[in-house]
């Protein structure tokens, strides 16, 4: 065969075609071969499990914004009690009605003027919500290590004193932010001003309107002799607080002699002495 002629590329090989694989022979006669298994399918492939993403937290209502029944308890929105101003006398002629008006009252007396009795009567028979605030009772809130007075004016019952009247000024006015009026009730000394009219006026706020019960001293004996436990002094203690009750005549307060009262009467009086007060308020 002569030799291919330069440049000539031989035509490439045709394809070799799979040869049938023999059936496996059966090694005994008679028997038929076993068939060859089918092929099978490659099994499908499947994704390795990814750890799940951590989803953020929806962001939780803040509490102003939270939305809660009107008759849930806990969340009635309050407003909060500032300095309490000085009560605006009726633009329309003639006295000011104080049954009707929103007032803090401040009543000073001795022990056994009434304070206490009168507060309670006048807060109770009020056209408009009323609360009576006793700094007695406050100050008894202290059960264990309580600083009676009785045993000694010091330190100690001095702080306590100092922190009954701020919880009683701070309670004032918050009724009266949220339109409920007050009367509180205190011995208040004209001559000692450390525990005077001043830390009323500052836990209160200016528009405080004080009136003085200053009943006769065999007035005051009596009404005390009535009384028991912390509440009741001796004679002599009567006297003395009495007597400096007095300094009060001058002073420019209100002063409600209820010697011949009775505790109607004298609540009767104390509105007149408001209706003034709140047309004229006084100075101090």
């Amino acid at each position: 065969m002569p030799p291919p002629a330069p440049g000539f590329v031989p035509p490439p090989a045709p394809a070799a075609h799979p040869q049938p694989q023999a059936a496996p022979q059966s090694p005994t006669p008679g028997v038929p071969a076993p068939h060859a298994p089918a092929p099978q399918p490659p099994a499908p492939h499947v994704p390795a499990p990814q750890p799940p993403v951590p989803h953020a937290p929806a962001p939780q209502p803040s509490h102003a914004s939270v939305q809660s029944p009107p008759d849930s308890t806990g969340h009635v929105r309050l407003p909060t009690g500032d300095p309490v101003a000085m009560p605006s006398p009726p633009l329309a002629q003639g006295a000011p009605d104080p049954a009707s008006t929103t007032l803090a009252v401040l009543l000073i007396g001795p022990a056994g003027a009434g304070k206490t009795s009168v507060a309670k009567y006048w807060a109770e028979h009020r056209r408009v919500p009323t609360a009576h605030i006793s700094l007695d009772d406050v100050r008894e809130w202290v059960r264990s290590g309580f600083a009676d007075p009785q045993s000694g004016w010091n330190d100690h019952s001095e702080a306590q004193y100092r922190l009954a009247r701020r919880t009683c000024g701070f309670a004032a006015r918050n009724f009266l932010a949220n339109g409920i009026s007050c009367i509180l009730d205190d011995a208040v000394f004209p001559d000692r001003p450390v525990v005077g009219l001043g830390g009323w006026k500052r836990h209160v706020g200016p528009g405080l309107l004080p009136v003085v019960l200053l009943p006769g001293l065999e007035i005051v004996l009596e009404r005390n002799a009535e009384r028991s436990g912390n509440r009741r002094l001796t004679d002599e203690e009567v006297a003395r607080i009495h007597g400096r009750m007095a300094g009060w005549y001058g002073s420019g307060l209100p002063i409600i002699d209820n010697s011949q009262l009775d505790v109607e009467a004298t609540a009767q009086v104390l509105d007149e002495v408001l209706a003034r007060s709140i047309a004229s308020p006084p100075q101090w």
